[in-house]
């Protein structure tokens, strides 16, 4: 890329401002400087956190994001701001439970190769659970959702776990005391991303007692993301799926 912008300076069809332009890691707006060479270095454009940003703002930095014809994903929107988003391009997808707007590349497809399995302890985690699938389908994964399956009811666990068993990585979504990662970290022979949600009454603290239980754990191969990030845990089981396959397909083609 920086040998063909050399080139066009040399041929005189860029100009030097034109080249700076293109060459230029970010761009600031301001309020916010754009990183439009983090997919370049992470695989993955800058994803918009919208909590604390006004719709204005979001609206600037999705322009912005845009004009590159990058992937567009913008977490914890809530509907009001999205509406305003979407009138400006209404051929995004808003997520009121998951509170994520997003829009993809079509060359951006979704991989047949492997899945991950979100694992969710109760109806009142599914705003989190939600952020985590959503998150990892719009970075181009299979996901399949495996929804009330906490330790109050084990056995409604035990008639999914054959086929969570098969993903390549699982995101394991609780509040209360947080038992439902150590469970499945006994069950399965793949990474787990554990996240404590903040559901549960006076003593959970807000989701403590959930992430203390979830570091404390005594089952092997389990990592544990902040309190409600379904985001953090989905883009890192987005990165392991991702390894994942291109090892399998390195295994395949190799002689020995």
């Amino acid at each position: 890329m920086l040998e063909d912008i050399l080139k066009q300076v040399q041929t005189g069809s860029l100009s030097i401002e034109e080249a700076k332009g293109k060459l230029s890691t970010y761009e600031n707006l301001g309020f916010a400087k754009v990183d439009h060479h983090r997919k370049k270095r992470q695989g993955f454009p800058e994803v918009v956190y919208g909590e604390g940003k006004t719709k204005e703002q979001i609206l600037s930095i999705v322009q912005a994001i845009r004009s590159k014809e990058n992937s567009i994903l913008v977490t914890r929107i809530s509907e009001d701001k999205a509406t305003h988003i979407l009138k400006e391009y209404p051929e995004f997808i808003y997520h009121d439970l998951a509170q994520i707007l997003y829009w993809k590349e079509e060359r951006v497809g979704v991989s047949n190769e492997g899945y991950i399995a979100i694992v969710c302890a109760g109806t009142s985690d599914l705003k989190v659970a939600e952020e985590a699938a959503i998150t990892a389908e719009a970075l181009g994964c299979n996901v399949r959702r495996f929804y009330d399956v906490g330790v109050a009811g084990i056995h409604r666990l035990f008639d999914s776990i054959e086929e969570i068993q098969q993903a390549t990585v699982s995101v394991v979504v609780a509040g209360m005391e947080g038992a439902l990662p150590s469970v499945v970290g006994g069950l399965v022979s793949h990474p787990i991303l554990a996240v404590p949600t903040s559901v549960g009454y006076g003593a959970n603290f807000n989701g403590l007692s959930a992430l203390l239980t979830m570091l404390n754990s005594c089952a092997s191969g389990i990592s544990v993301v902040n309190i409600d990030n379904g985001f953090g845990a989905a883009y890192n089981a987005v990165l392991i799926n991702q390894l994942a396959q291109k090892g399998k397909y390195k295994n395949e083609n190799t002689l020995f």
